[in-house]
């Protein structure tokens, strides 16, 4: 395979820029045209979404991963090389987004013609304005018979100050116009600041796994040059490399001879473990450090739930696998975990729901293992008061992540829980139902704005438990589906918290203790309860499932026991005779519901901790 020469191309004719948008607004099938017009695919009518390779992101329709590819473009005789990042557009892969524009000095802001500007919409702009890029409007899908450019024009000047006549309008699906985007990705994005005469600097914005040939980084050049083997250490963990190729992603890997400060590429260099290729860190020749670029805040993961392979003996094979994955989304974080009645498992902290369905579904296709999750809880904070733990924590606060830890409420000053600023972009008609919703799940509202005659932007403080399972579902068939939600973290707030027991027959089931805010402990005590009659197997006494917070009961149901039928051989005769023998086998069930106990069996909790929607 011919390898490249990039001296060709020098910093001022090379232009990184990434695309932005809400979900389904036709990132992908824009990314899909810039790659055919610029030649570096054939035109077929089997480029649907080139560059979202995994299983996931082709099954649900959705970016998961963000993924660059290098076009090469001429534009009035001069030879350009691009550099394209495709983004995700949902709220919990924001910080895949805040990663790429890390590597970029402009942003192509997609906003859909018939839908108009959407929450994520205004999240993203927010942060390539925040980081100062350049941005280019660009209205899709106006071959749809209800497009309506015109008022998404006026909605891009209203809330975004940019003027109207900025906007490019093109249907990515049909190519028109498409040509005028590249033309003007040329001339308003300003090429990379930095110069090939300087030492080595190199920043980590991705990594993935490769079985063969290790860790394959991808790498944004802010200076000097790299080649094939060039000696180069990791700011982050002090270690020497080699490196073994470089290359350019044209989607697929082009090794090239060397790469030039400004271009964006990948490097492979015999790193064994995903966790040397830190994202964010800097790369710089042996013997010539540098000033370490700023890295990315690490991802804050807003939603934590257990995982345990279905049989124990599955458990290394569980551990590899995660192990595996977790190189590839390094968003995820684990902790080992065990538990009474599920055995040794992990507990890892996940951006959002949807990454937690998206992290499982490539556990099961990618490495067929098949895995029990439970319900997702939220990190809580207490604040000690008693001298005695805040010695044996060596802090004041501490973060509680698994309910048997929660501390009791003497030794505690008071509980935090974590908070999200919300925003919903919604049709005005739908603001009364909408308002309700965000106030049963005790937000509160910070501002509301109309974007124009027929659509309302809501700003609400949410509790990060009360949106975590099933909000935007709610929000969804309320609005028809036309409402749309956008989260961001808003650090803790203090809160009525407790800890809620179920008990069996008077004895706590440690697996089923839940922390919960004491307005909501009545309903989810009730219904668990509920759901543990259920679930539970009748035995021969009668078993009572309690919900407790501390002392006090709060919900029971009684699972009623097997009984003979004992006046079965009475037929006539006395009332005394059937009273004797009802008495005595009252007094027999008695004896047993004191020395029988109860075993939960395993698959009663799995039932009961997967998330279940409310029947």
């Amino acid at each position: 395979q011919e390898k490249l020469d990039m001296s060709t191309y020098p910093v001022e004719s090379i232009r990184n820029f990434s695309i932005i948008a809400h979900v389904d607004h036709g990132k992908s099938t824009l990314a899909d045209r810039l790659l055919e017009i610029t030649g570096t695919i054939s035109k077929t009518d089997r480029n649907k979404q080139v560059l979202d390779k995994l299983q996931v992101e082709r099954e649900r329709g959705i970016t998961v991963k963000a993924q660059s590819a290098s076009l090469f473009y001429n534009h009035e005789g001069i030879n350009y090389l691009l550099n394209l990042i495709d983004t995700p557009g949902h709220v919990d892969f924001s910080y895949e987004v805040s990663r790429s524009l890390s590597a970029c000095q402009g942003v192509i802001l997609v906003v859909d013609a018939n839908e108009g500007i959407q929450a994520q919409t205004v999240a993203n702009f927010y942060l390539a304005f925040e980081a100062q890029l350049s941005i280019i409007p660009v209205i899709n899908k106006i071959d749809l018979k209800n497009a309506d450019p015109e008022r998404v024009e006026k909605q891009i000047e209203k809330l975004f100050d940019i003027p109207t006549d900025e906007c490019i309008r093109i249907s990515a699906k049909q190519g028109t116009n498409v040509e005028k985007v590249l033309q003007n990705v040329i001339e308003k994005i300003p090429p990379p600041q930095c110069n090939p005469a300087d030492p080595l600097k190199a920043l980590v914005f991705d990594s993935t796994f490769d079985h063969y040939r290790g860790v394959v980084a991808n790498i944004a050049l802010f200076g000097g040059e790299i080649a094939k083997g060039h000696k180069i250490v990791s700011a982050h963990t002090k270690k020497r490399y080699e490196v073994n190729e470089v290359g350019i992603l044209t989607p697929d890997e082009q090794p090239t001879h060397k790469l030039y400060a400004g271009q964006v590429g990948y490097l492979i260099a015999g790193m064994k473990e995903v966790a040397e290729a830190q994202v964010g860190d800097t790369l710089f020749l042996y013997k010539q450090p540098v000033e370490p670029l700023p890295g990315f805040k690490s991802a804050k993961p807003m939603v934590f739930a257990g995982m345990y392979p279905i049989d124990q003996t599955e458990y290394n094979n569980l551990k590899s696998a995660l192990e595996r994955l977790t190189l590839n989304d390094s968003s995820v974080t684990v902790h080992r975990d065990s538990s009474l009645a599920l055995g040794a498992g992990w507990r890892l902290g996940f951006l959002g729901l949807l990454h937690m369905e998206v992290f499982n579904q490539r556990l099961e296709q990618e490495y067929n293992m098949s895995v029990i999750l439970t319900a997702p809880t939220v990190p809580y904070k207490a604040v000690l008061s008693s001298a005695k733990l805040i010695k044996e924590y060596g802090k004041d606060q501490i973060t509680i992540i698994n309910p048997a830890q929660f501390p009791d409420k003497l030794s505690v000053s008071e509980y935090l829980e974590p908070t999200v600023l919300g925003t919903i972009v919604t049709p005005h008609e739908y603001i009364g139902k909408i308002i309700t919703l965000c106030q049963d799940r005790r937000a509160v509202q910070k501002d509301m704005l109309y974007i124009d005659e027929n659509r309302v932007m809501l700003k609400y403080l949410f509790p990060l438990n009360e949106i975590v399972v099933d909000f935007y579902d709610a929000l969804k068939s309320l609005s028809s589906g036309y409402a749309s939600f956008d989260y961001e973290d808003a650090g803790y707030q203090s809160a009525d918290l407790i800890k809620m027991d179920i008990l069996l027959n008077g004895n706590p089931v440690e697996e089923l203790a839940t922390i919960i805010h004491n307005d909501k402990a009545h309903a989810a005590g009730k219904l668990l309860c509920e759901r543990l009659k259920e679930t539970i197997p009748r035995q021969l006494f009668e078993i009572a499932i309690q919900a407790a917070i501390g002392k006090k009961i709060i919900a029971r149901e009684t699972l009623k026991a097997y009984r003979k039928n004992v006046v079965a051989k009475c037929y006539g005769g006395d009332i005394t005779r059937r009273m004797k023998l009802l008495k005595r086998q009252a007094e027999s069930k008695k004896l047993m519901r004191k020395i029988g106990n109860v075993e939960v069996p395993r698959d009663a909790f799995i039932r009961v901790l997967k998330r279940e929607p409310d029947k």
